[in-house]
């Protein structure tokens, strides 16, 4: 019987550990041999929990973010981490890292790096404080570091992604793909709005949030979101006011650069229309 994973292998923004239990329950509302389309893949979690409960379905994950490499490295991973834990010795846990020690640690993250792939998300989990991560060195050199460094190595996870079938592309040629298979599930997990997603190897705003809900229309799915999109209420509102339309279309736009701190800034936007109906006249 093939392993079952609960939470994914490696360190990952977003995965969804803490709904496994709970999804593993939704799932048996569903087809055992459907086709189950995980269309923005992360972890690959809810793909092998499918598979796991349901062997016969075919089971298409999405590996946008090419999670499978840092899989295939983390033998790798783990004699960098090895080397790490050295060159800590005697630095208190969970403390800043001496500076000393923090270019050690520099300087041996970038002898790695050319020799090979560096799984910097993973390493992030040791170095920084929780739920933040890095894609790059040069990112992690602008980041104080703190002796979280795993005392144990990742364990073999070649099982993982077994039995899945995977493809790497944008969700939406995906959904196209998949779309008119009779039977077919979407599991739907978008990166959440308002949330943190510089480990995705996408741009990600409000238009993309509200794309997604194209592919619900119709469809049979499961979708994942939080309480900080507001996605919910909003769709509830959209729901009551129908015939509402774009109240911003044929207006004029002005923006104003504005800084709280010599590192935080915004921008102010005005929106504006002059006519009840056609083009706003111009400014003067």
């Amino acid at each position: 019987m093939r392993k079952e994973y609960l939470s994914a292998p490696l360190p990952f923004q977003g995965q969804k550990r803490m709904f496994a239990s709970e999804f593993k329950k939704i799932l048996k509302q569903y087809p055992d041999d459907a086709v189950y389309v995980d269309l923005f893949g992360g972890s690959g979690l809810l793909s092998h929990i499918v598979k796991h409960e349901k062997p016969n379905a075919t089971v298409v994950y999405n590996d946008f973010d090419n999670y499978r490499r840092r899989l295939a490295n983390v033998s790798r991973t783990n004699a960098l981490l090895a080397d790490l834990r050295k060159l800590t010795e005697g630095c208190a846990r969970h403390k800043l890292i001496p500076k000393d020690v923090r270019e050690a640690i520099l300087a041996r993250l970038e002898n790695e790096e050319t020799t090979g792939f560096v799984d910097y998300i993973t390493l992030s989990a040791s170095l920084l404080f929780s739920m933040k991560y890095c894609t790059s060195l040069d990112k992690l050199r602008k980041e104080s570091f703190y002796n979280n460094i795993r005392t144990t190595d990742y364990p073999p996870c070649d099982d993982y992604l077994q039995g899945l079938e995977i493809t790497s592309c944008d969700y939406k040629e995906l959904f196209e793909r998949y779309r008119n298979v009779p039977g077919v599930v979407f599991l739907v997990d978008p990166p959440y709005l308002s949330t943190e997603v510089g480990t995705y190897q996408m741009r990600w705003g409000l238009s993309d949030y509200l794309d997604v809900l194209t592919v619900l229309a119709g469809t049979t799915f499961i979708y994942f979101t939080s309480n900080k999109s507001s996605i919910i209420e909003l769709c509830d509102w959209m729901g009551k006011h129908p015939d509402i339309g774009n109240p911003f279309k044929d207006t004029r736009r002005v923006e104003f650069n504005a800084h709280v701190n010599y590192s935080s800034s915004y921008t102010d936007i005005m929106l504006y229309k002059t006519t009840t109906g056609g083009q706003p006249k111009k400014a003067a």
